[in-house]
């Protein structure tokens, strides 16, 4: 158990605040900010912070550099030391200008968390990540049972995914009132939806298959008719479990979204390991609509629409994040040129 610092606590809890109230960041950023700053008191044994002092940072950067991973067995990756020393640049900074610690503490203070510029460009440094090609998806896909209601549910899902390149946080917080299938879209309205940096979208179903589209329309339909689903009840709900002759089983569909993403990022797994292959996840549903839009729509401005049907501002994020050039395409593009 750890050990609890009180007067730590209050002020930690207060920048904690100003991230999300002042700042507007997501839950997310919140979370993790909070995990970087107990790192580091922790190697502190948790000192007062007004006693903070620039050698514990520089021990701390020395402790994160050797430190080996739990999950992985392997030293912090440098992109996770970035994260970790970019909250504790932000907090220590904040709190040079707080009451009772601006005496102690200084801006520059916070620089002592700066990563060399040699970890940095490894941390930052574009790196090649999988994803399903559209003859996989449609494999696995077409893996999937559809024995049980939740299996229907699992399987629209995924077809939902084929259809917009929703992030899996949003989808698994829409509601039915959110699908427009006279015309074909779907409303991520921020104020329900958890979108990314709460943002609203409006996004078009992609035509890149006919039969994922079909199988929605019947999901679609199987809640209003069958499940008796309303406007405000969501759109893939959580399975119903309740004690049924001395066991656990399924006995219908919540009336409530999910509370977070894992349920989505577990069907999605799932359903490329059930067709052996690779367990791919929600979001690198993404990467291969970008690589289809980049044939598909060739005008620029049919690709900035597209661009931002997923949900970008601006299409230099659509290209520069998910339609890179790989190494061995580069080496064809100029050695061809």
């Amino acid at each position: 158990m750890r050990k609890l610092n009180e007067e730590n606590e209050r002020i930690k809890r207060r920048y904690l605040q100003y991230l999300k109230v002042a700042k507007r960041k997501d839950a997310s950023t919140v979370q993790k900010a909070a995990e970087g700053i107990l790192r580091f008191e922790a190697s502190t044994s948790y000192g007062n912070f007004k006693r903070f002092h620039i050698e514990q940072a520089i021990k701390f950067q020395d402790r994160l550099n050797s430190e080996i991973s739990k999950q992985t067995g392997k030293p912090l990756s440098k992109s996770t030391i970035r994260t970790i020393l970019a909250a504790n640049k932000g907090f220590v900074f904040w709190l040079a200008d707080q009451s009772g610690y601006k005496s102690r503490i200084r801006h520059s203070d916070a620089d002592y968390f700066n990563m060399d510029a040699k970890g940095a460009r490894v941390a930052s440094a574009a790196r090649e990540t999988p994803y399903p090609s559209m003859q996989m998806a449609r494999h696995a896909f077409q893996y999937m049972p559809e024995v049980t209601e939740i299996d229907r549910r699992n399987k629209a899902l995924f077809a939902f995914l084929m259809l917009t390149g929703a992030r899996d946080g949003a989808i698994a917080s829409l509601r039915i009132k959110h699908i427009n299938m006279i015309d074909g879209y779907v409303y991520q309205d921020a104020r329900d939806v958890r979108t990314k940096n709460s943002k609203t979208i409006t996004t078009y179903f992609l035509p890149v298959d006919a039969e994922y589209l079909a199988f929605f329309k019947e999901w679609m339909k199987h809640l209003s008719d069958v499940a008796l689903f309303g406007p405000d009840d969501p759109l893939f709900p959580p399975a119903k479990i309740e004690p049924v002759g001395g066991e656990f089983k399924v006995v219908g569909l919540k009336r409530e979204v999910y509370k977070n993403a894992n349920t989505v990022r577990a069907v999605i797994k799932e359903a490329f390991v059930r067709a052996d292959l690779p367990p791919f996840t929600p979001h690198a549903f993404r990467k291969t609509l970008v690589k289809w839009a980049d044939t598909a729509y060739p005008t620029r401005e049919a690709f900035k629409a597209f661009s931002q049907n997923i949900g970008h501002t601006s299409v230099v994020t659509t290209i520069s994040a998910y339609c890179p050039v790989s190494v061995e395409r580069q080496g064809e593009l100029i050695q061809g040129g």
